[in-house]
């Protein structure tokens, strides 16, 4: 990978935000592969299609692309919140890629955010536009990544060190059974794994998850056996290589 934006073809552009879009997309378009199969070139859709930017022709994954200047942070800008919500609840809802670019027009982190990670919950409305914008009422929203558990952060790219691609390939596909999960099953998953990274330590006890047993309670008043779920979900990464049991009550995370 060559983490340096092609910044000749700026050439004749005024607007910033037009100028990284070409750049960037341009970046990914001669440098990024397929997570999913390891596949390159990716493909790039036609211009102003509504669900996403590129698909891999190999095993048809779909992709956007969202890119800003400076570090990553948890919360990334986005369009409108009500197209937003339609589109992750849709079943074509694309993987999302995240870039972030320097002041000299370099590549410092590139990850990627799995489709199944996807929930409302890090879909977050910004204020409505006041009665005398052109938009009047329009609502955009903010994808707020640090609701999203770290094994749904797959950095093909981290401070400007490019990771190994069959690692990558790993992470991404360690994740894939979620995608035939109900959306309850699926919920479920996610929040022990918010749990799990919740704990700071590479090993961790049933005590240390039951912890959370109150904040999950919230979640699901419905719910009367919240420390039998933890366990079944535990099992549940533990068989898909997220998690190692190591007896005793105790986990190691993976």
């Amino acid at each position: 990978m060559n983490l340096s934006l092609n910044t000749n073809l700026a050439d004749g552009y005024t607007s910033n935000s037009q100028i990284a879009r070409i750049l960037t997309e341009n970046w990914v378009l001669n440098n990024s592969y397929c997570p999913s199969c390891g596949n390159l070139p990716l493909k790039e859709f036609e211009n102003n299609r509504p669900v996403a930017d590129f698909y891999c022709k190999k095993c048809k994954e779909e992709f956007e692309l969202k890119s800003k200047s400076g570090k990553i942070s948890n919360t990334i800008t986005d369009g409108a919140y009500s197209s937003m919500i339609e589109r992750i609840n849709s079943e074509n809802n694309p993987n999302f890629f995240f870039l972030t670019y320097t002041k000299q027009w370099t590549v410092n982190d590139f990850l990627i955010i799995p489709k199944q990670f996807f929930t409302s919950e890090i879909i977050i409305p910004r204020p409505p536009l006041s009665q005398s914008a052109r938009r009047a009422g329009w609502i955009g929203c903010n994808i707020d990544i640090s609701k999203v558990a770290e094994a749904g952060k797959v950095f093909l790219i981290k401070n400007a060190k490019i990771i190994n691609h069959d690692l990558v390939k790993e992470t991404f596909n360690k994740t894939l059974f979620l995608r035939t999960k109900s959306k309850d099953v699926k919920g479920w998953i996610l929040d022990t794994l918010k749990c799990v990274d919740n704990i700071n330590k590479e090993v961790f006890s049933l005590d240390e998850m039951y912890q959370f047993e109150e904040k999950l309670k919230l979640k699901y008043p419905n719910n009367n056996f919240i420390r039998d779920k933890l366990r079944q979900q535990l099992q549940i990464l533990r068989d898909k290589g997220i998690i190692e049991f190591i007896g005793r009550g105790k986990y190691k995370k993976i």
